[in-house]
């Protein structure tokens, strides 16, 4: 069994998981991420995006080759 990372993806494979992740955290953690944003005077989109990468790697990938 090969195992592959994150980066060796194809460009739109990982557009596409990054789009997915964004929209999973923001159902999961919006609300806390919108009242951190307001709080601290941050960037919403921002915020997503770093979060939307964490959670790329709690994911559990499977390959078949």
């Amino acid at each position: 069994m090969v195992y592959l990372n994150f980066t060796d993806l194809s460009e739109e494979a990982q557009n596409r998981l990054l789009e997915n992740s964004k929209k999973d955290v923001e159902r999961k953690f919006g609300d806390a991420i919108r009242k951190y944003v307001k709080e601290n005077y941050t960037c919403f989109e921002t915020m997503i995006e770093e979060e939307a990468l964490r959670n790329l790697y709690s994911y559990k990938y499977v390959f078949n080759i």
